[in-house]
């Protein structure tokens, strides 16, 4: 491939490789990968993980999440960089979005090659291609980055391939996907019931009254809640008279039930085998944004067959109950219950066994040197950081405090959210820089600086704390500056 684009996104010449790696069971379908051979090659490599059912490759060409809009690509930094559609093809014109064609879960080795499997087997073909194109030579280091789906993916190469990749950038993952997804049913159950469902302009006006209640909490108002911990907003103030849906300029009871349902930790009746019992619930009244297109609510609720404007996390539920759990089609999701799944229970079980990847004992992958970064935005719609905090707390908890920090980082964002769509505050971090510091010369992230990359926001930045810290401000200074504010460990005084 020629050198092309310009700026930020410019690219040198570069070899371009595509290959199928073939199933045991013929049955299913191959793992299409893509490596992005630079010829000015920086001796590293770079593997893309993908999105919620993936199904197709990644952008070799493309960033980190998260990563910085004022600097190269890891491909323009020299990187070669690949990736794999983890095991199968998505129909190109599935709607809303090929990311959410789950049919592939009716085969075994397909779901899992999704899983994890085909992580490995991508990684290692591409290093033959890397040794076989540059005479022989291997990378001298290596790095994973991914968010959602790939988040999951980065934290299951160091789990379970420890030594394969110096650092990993894991962004809002989803790493205990089955704990997840039965949150997804417990939002299609919650919304799917007579008068729950939020209309935008009542998402929109819930979303108003949160921000007005705690957007002030770190000194300033910006638009963006600094300390999720410590929002506090009641949504009986946006309640109709007597609690009846009458308008769409408040809300029903059934409607603020349903807010709070989805804002609440919810409580498997069971254990399942990857040991998860519950998810922690989404930040709906504490600065998640539910109007967000497609990742939040939707504009339809729920129903079967599962409308295509609903949103994506009650359709991820609809997929995988028709094709992972129940291998029927024809299926109504709405009828498995996630928190007494009865008959589906074992089914459900096994498959945590497979899809999760929430292993906090990283020790051999700290022994040899690897590095972690987790960011996740608190007003995440799709995936809660809540969860991403729980993981970190484990691993602390298992490794020790010390030893942690020895290698991993948890950074939250406050008013980012899933992939930086409609985000009050859209994350941008050159986070590969600092993993190179860090994995190759020991130099661990110091006072690191998150910029807004929304248009609108004039380049503003805030430091980015270390978990449980906030950026507060300090009350003088440029409110649009880091140098402003300060991390903050407890609530404002």
């Amino acid at each position: 491939m020629t050198a092309a684009g310009s700026g930020t996104t410019a690219t040198g010449s570069y070899c371009r490789a595509d290959a199928a790696l073939h199933p045991v069971d013929p049955r299913a379908p191959d793992i299409r990968m893509r490596v992005a051979l630079p010829e000015r090659w920086n001796g590293k490599a770079m593997m893309f993980g993908g999105g919620g059912y993936d199904g197709t490759i990644p952008d070799v060409t493309g960033n980190v999440p998260f990563g910085p809009t004022d600097g190269p690509r890891p491909l323009s930094r020299g990187y070669a960089t690949f990736a794999g559609d983890s095991g199968h093809q998505a129909a190109p014109d599935f709607k809303p979005v090929p990311s959410l064609d789950g049919s592939f879960g009716l085969n075994d080795e397909a779901v899992r090659n999704f899983a994890g499997d085909a992580l490995k087997k991508t990684s290692d073909a591409a290093r033959f291609l890397m040794r076989t194109h540059y005479a022989g030579a291997a990378p001298t280091h290596s790095y994973f980055a991914g968010g959602s789906s790939g988040g999951r993916e980065a934290l299951a190469v160091a789990q379970r391939w420890p030594t394969d990749f110096d650092g990993v950038i894991a962004v809002y993952p989803a790493w205990n996907a089955v704990a997840l997804n039965l949150f997804f049913g417990h939002e299609a159950h919650v919304l799917s019931r007579p008068g729950a469902f939020l209309n935008t302009t009542e998402q929109h006006l819930l979303h108003r009254g949160v921000i007005k209640a705690c957007d002030g909490d770190d000194g300033l108002r910006d638009g963006v809640v600094a300390d999720e911990r410590g929002c506090r907003f009641d949504p009986r103030s946006v309640r109709c008279p007597q609690g009846r849906d009458t308008a769409d300029t408040c809300l029903s009871d059934a409607q603020i039930h349903a807010v709070r349902a989805l804002s609440s930790p919810l409580r498997f009746g069971h254990r399942l085998a990857s040991g998860e019992t519950g998810y922690p619930g989404f930040p709906f009244l504490s600065g998640a944004d539910m109007t967000t297109p497609l990742l939040g609510m939707g504009t339809q609720a729920p129903s079967h067959p599962m409308p295509k404007n609903s949103g994506y996390g009650v359709q991820f539920w609809d997929q995988w109950v028709r094709y992972f759990v129940t291998r029927d089609p024809g299926h109504n999701p709405l009828t498995v219950d996630p928190r007494r799944p009865g008959a589906w229970q074992q089914r459900i079980s096994e498959l945590s066994a497979i899809q999760e990847a929430g292993n906090p004992d990283l020790t051999r992958f700290a022994e040899a040197g690897g590095k972690l970064l987790l960011l996740h935005g608190t007003a995440d719609e799709l995936v809660s950081h809540r969860s991403t905090v729980d993981y970190f707390q484990r691993v602390r908890q298992h490794m020790g405090k010390h030893a942690t920090s020895d290698f991993a980082r948890l950074y939250l964002v406050p008013g980012a959210n899933h992939v930086n769509v409609d985000a009050a505050f859209a994350a941008s971090w050159d986070s590969l820089s600092a993993l190179e510091a860090w994995a190759e010369k020991g130099t661990a992230p110091s006072r690191p600086v998150v910029t807004d990359a929304n248009p609108t926001a004039d380049g503003r930045t805030r430091p980015l704390c270390a978990h449980p810290s906030w950026p507060e401000y300090t009350g003088s200074g440029d409110p649009d500056s880091a140098d402003s504010f300060r991390c903050s460990h407890g609530p404002r005084h």
